[in-house]
């Protein structure tokens, strides 16, 4: 169970930050064109950083909490899966806190 660790953590971010796409209408899922123009250049960034690292071998990876699952360039399948699920799980956040002050702006709007 410990080589799924890593991608367990990445599912449970995905399962606590997936309602808010429905409960407050963040949208995020529902642009996809829009959620990859927002990943690609941060993944081209940080892949190529982290490609960097392991040929420098700058950092490595825990064969114990990694499935071994390698993707070109030695990237281990979990650092792809960090770099997509993090900024999604954001996104989803900060379009929620949007839509919720906004709500709270039209509401204060029409007290006054």
């Amino acid at each position: 169970m410990d080589r799924y660790q890593y991608l367990l953590l990445m599912a449970g971010c995905v399962a606590i930050t997936l309602p808010l796409e429905f409960v407050f209408r963040a949208r995020v899922y529902r642009r996809p064109r829009r959620l990859l123009f927002a990943l690609a250049p941060m993944l081209v960034v940080f892949l190529a950083w982290d490609v960097l690292g392991i040929v420098r071998g700058h950092w490595t990876y825990s064969d114990r909490y990694t499935t071994g699952l390698l993707l070109p360039l030695d990237i281990p399948l979990e650092e792809l899966v960090f770099f997509l699920v993090v900024p999604v799980c954001a996104l989803l956040t900060y379009e929620s806190v949007g839509t919720v002050l906004g709500r709270r702006r039209t509401e204060a709007g029409d007290d006054a």
